[in-house]
Order: structure tokens, then C-alpha cells, then sequence
């Protein structure tokens, strides 16, 4: 496994399952925001949702293996390098330790007043920098 700062212990709920006993693909999304909040909230500092300007551009996932109601699920996540307006992630989805889902998203701020994308914030680039070191 890839070294990744950032993990949070996620809970599967019965509602997460489909027919077949598995979490649902469609649910790994969930899991991905509820470790994107965290970190938005745990290293940028950003607790209130209104005080969060941005919006997922991008959004891909490999599935490699399916989760069950008694696992035990673990996201981690890694920030790579923000550009001028983007914060690129990676993504590990782990059920008892194995790697289940690998994914990626791009998060870009905008101003949703125009849509336009606006710059980060200086706050956040210099708490990225600190945290993941770069």
C-alpha cells in the first residue's frame, strides 16, 4: 500500500448493501466525501460547509475487490500537488486492511455566484504544503 497521512475508519450501514450482500458501488462515492470532509475539516481547517467553495470536476474509481456488511473500512487519502485552483486526490477504500477501491477526484474552487473557478486559498495551500510535503 501506498504511504497516504490521512485515514478515516468508516462505518458500513445496512443501507450500504445490495442484494448480494456487497456495499454497493454507488456508496464508495459516500465513503469518499465522508474522508474528503474529514480532511477538509482535520488539516484545512474548514469546518462550516458554507466556508467551502469548491466542487468535485473529476471522479474515477477501480473497484478491485467488494466490501461486506462485517467489514471493517478504512479510507485513506493523499493530497498531490493543488494547481492554481485544483486539489487532485487519491484515494485507498480498505476492508480489514486489503485495498477494495482505489479512486481519484479532482476538487476545483469556484465562486458560485459566477461559476468561474477562483484561486485556493493561501490557507490551504500552506496547510497542504505542511501536511503532505509539497
Amino acid at each position: 500500500m501506498a504511504d497516504f497521512n490521512y485515514e478515516t475508519d468508516v462505518e458500513v450501514r445496512f443501507q450500504d448493501l445490495d442484494i448480494a450482500g456487497h456495499v454497493n458501488n454507488a456508496v464508495y462515492v459516500t465513503y469518499l466525501e465522508e474522508a474528503r470532509v474529514g480532511y477538509l475539516g482535520d488539516v484545512l481547517g474548514v469546518t462550516e460547509p458554507e466556508a467551502v467553495n469548491a466542487v468535485i470536476a473529476n471522479l474515477e474509481i477501480d473497484y478491485h475487490r467488494p466490501v461486506r456488511d462485517d467489514t471493517h473500512v478504512t479510507v485513506a487519502l493523499r493530497t498531490l500537488e493543488p494547481g492554481e485552483a485544483s486539489i487532485p486526490m487519491e484515494y485507498e477504500i480498505r476492508a480489514d486492511g486489503a485495498v477494495a477501491a482505489t479512486a481519484e477526484t479532482v476538487m476545483v474552487t469556484v465562486d458560485f455566484e459566477t461559476g468561474e473557478t477562483q484561486p485556493l486559498p493561501d490557507s490551504w495551500r500552506d496547510r497542504i504544503e505542511e501536511y503532505e510535503g509539497h
